[in-house]
């Protein structure tokens, strides 16, 4: 039997504003912008793909009937999670605090308030939303390849 192969390459976002929604994610986030059309009124996309990544993001009008902000817990992975908060933070996005998994090398769910002290991949974690609701969770990844 031949393996299934699958590339997650968009996903759509709910919004109620698109263009708010297009300042966010390409001015505050600096994702690239690579398509806005609108053939009409009813209907328009967007896409944007973040810096570094193969999968993009859609927003728009008449893309999805999804509730907008019913988005949850998208990862971004990034090498440095720290650095990364601070220019978003300068960039006007609200992050949270950084928090990490503990106890460590046996987690449990729980976490701890700042990065992980061995900047273990995938171990620590920060999050946000777009002015909708939709939320984020940026997880760093790479700290000491980088």
């Amino acid at each position: 039997m031949t393996a299934l192969s699958f590339s997650v390459e968009v996903i759509t976002i709910p919004v109620s504003d698109v263009d708010r929604a297009l300042r966010f994610y390409k001015d505050q986030l600096g994702f690239h912008l690579d398509v806005d059309y609108s053939p009409n009124h009813a209907f328009r996309v967007v896409q944007l793909t973040p810096s570094g990544s193969a999968c993009s993001i859609q927003i728009g009008k008449g893309l999805t009937d999804a509730r907008v902000g019913s988005l949850r817990n998208v990862y971004l992975v990034v090498t440095d999670l720290d650095a990364t908060r601070i220019q978003l933070l300068e960039r006007g996005t609200a992050v949270s605090e950084i928090r990490h998994k503990t106890p460590i090398g046996a987690w449990d769910g729980g976490f701890a308030p700042g990065l992980d002290p061995a900047r273990g991949d995938y171990a620590s974690f920060a999050s946000f939303s777009d002015p909708d609701g939709n939320s984020w969770v940026l997880q760093e990844r790479g700290y000491r390849n980088a």
